[in-house]
């Protein structure tokens, strides 16, 4: 009777710890503590990944667009389209591509037809992303609000900026950002969860 009581005793002791430490096959992008806060399950992050990833090879495998600085950027499923090509042909050209990858929900074309611009000007607009991103550290006042969720992008002193949010969060972040002085307009593609 010791002898079933002590295996009794060790199978509930191995089934606590299983319960416990839980036995998901899936990725958690929250997981880690380090890792960047995300809205997006990790699958969708993946997806996001490898449609920005074939889009920028079928740019750079074109011998049109490879000519043009086109900026991709992938939330969600959404596509935006941010920089210069040399002509409209070339713009829908682009756009086109980016449209039949799979797994793409829709496309934000912001691209302007215009020569690709220059190492002063993505200089400029490194810069102000950054101050921007650094800006955004100081929402303190958001409950659950990470600056991670906001994923920023600056092309010819334009904000465009993208994330899943709540409506609140995205007024907030609006009105920090429209704070910068060296910025010409704010777009936003945001997702907004309510």
């Amino acid at each position: 009777m010791t002898k079933k009581v002590s295996y009794l005793l060790i199978f509930c002791c191995i089934l606590t710890m299983t319960l416990t430490t839980g036995c998901s096959p899936k990725k958690n992008i929250r997981a880690n503590p380090h890792t960047v806060a995300d809205r997006r399950t990790a699958d969708m992050a993946e997806i996001d990944k490898d449609i920005a990833t074939e889009i920028k090879e079928n740019l750079r495998d074109d011998e049109e667009t490879r000519r043009f600085h086109v900026n991709v950027t992938v939330y969600n499923g959404a596509v935006l389209l941010t920089g210069e090509a040399m002509n409209e042909a070339g713009k829908s050209k682009i756009v086109e591509m980016a449209r039949v990858v799979k797994h793409v929900k829709m496309v934000h074309d912001n691209l302007i037809v215009d020569y690709p611009s220059d190492n002063l000007s993505r200089s400029n607009d490194h810069r102000i992303a950054q101050s921007l991103k650094q800006a955004l550290t100081q929402i303190h006042d958001l409950p659950n609000f990470d600056p991670s969720l906001i994923k920023i992008v600056v092309e010819q002193s334009s904000v465009y900026l993208m994330g899943r949010v709540h409506r609140n969060e995205g007024m907030v972040v609006i009105n920090v950002v429209r704070l910068e002085p060296d910025i010409r307009q704010i777009i936003t593609v945001f997702e907004y969860i309510d």
